[in-house]
């Protein structure tokens, strides 16, 4: 189930571009460009979660929109 009231963040300062995130994202929306992470399906984004939990730098989020 999508949750609407979040979008995705990614600070791309202190991302180092591991890319754990990406291997966790179940939707296959993160991607590595160059040595940054970036959201390249941001569409199918279902805001799990599972990128913000498993970035060591917590340089990706799901933020509150109003």
């Amino acid at each position: 189930m999508a949750v609407t009231n979040k979008k995705l963040v990614i600070n791309t300062k202190w991302c180092k571009g591991c890319g754990v995130c990406a291997a966790f994202c179940p939707k296959g929306v993160l991607k590595l460009s160059g040595e940054k992470i970036e959201a390249a399906n941001p569409d199918a984004c279902i805001k799990c979660g599972m990128c913000e939990k498993r970035c060591p730098d917590y340089a990706i989020y799901l933020e509150e929109v109003e």
